[in-house]
């Protein structure tokens, strides 16, 4: 069984932030999936459950993303933990893969490290630093541009959607997946 996590903020306020990425991703993968919604209040998040695998949005707010997790992960006790999220520390446009490490100063990882350790795997999407004179925290609940939007929804998400299938299947090796998976940001010609 593995529990993948999007991390985001509840509430049509912060729908389309950047911060919440991880909740977008979820929702991108749940479109096509035979998903039963079964949304349970104890564990602070809406869950879905599709055969072995759980989809997992808490409705905690970012900061306290550990407090959905570790009930679910505790109930089903899933063999593997992959967590989709914003990163400051890639350009916008870049997805990485990785397991276990730092958390960044990312509120949300911070919480998922105290309450369950930090050996899983992250999907990490780039959403760029904040331009000069922003604030991160104004910069991460902002909204993307129209062009990011068109970029995320023909390139990103279904690269991400991908990368995750092929995670569910675990029929690769992880060495292979993460190479296979990185995206690079793309350039002004693939934008043309």
């Amino acid at each position: 069984m593995v529990l993948v996590v999007g991390l985001g903020n509840p509430g049509k306020t912060y729908e389309s932030t950047r911060h919440n990425i991880g909740f977008r991703v979820i929702d991108a993968l749940l479109e096509r999936r035979s998903a039963l919604n079964a949304t349970k209040s104890t564990f602070k998040g809406e869950l879905h459950k599709e055969g072995e695998n759980l989809f997992l949005k808490p409705t905690t707010y970012m900061n306290l993303s550990g407090e959905s997790a570790l009930p679910v992960s505790t109930f089903y006790k899933p063999e593997k933990i992959l967590v989709i999220h914003d990163d400051l520390d890639l350009p916008f446009g870049a997805i990485r893969l990785k397991r276990g490490g730092g958390n960044g100063g990312h509120n949300g990882l911070k919480s998922l490290d105290k309450l369950l350790g930090n050996d899983y795997y992250r999907l990490r999407i780039g959403i760029g630093k904040p331009p000069l004179g922003w604030e991160v925290a104004d910069y991460v609940l902002a909204r993307f541009s129209q062009e990011e939007e068109q970029e995320l929804k023909e390139r990103l998400f279904p690269h991400a959607k991908e990368a995750i299938e092929s995670f569910l299947e675990g029929k690769m090796e992880w060495d292979r997946l993460v190479s296979r998976y990185s995206l690079k940001p793309s350039t002004p010609k693939e934008k043309a």
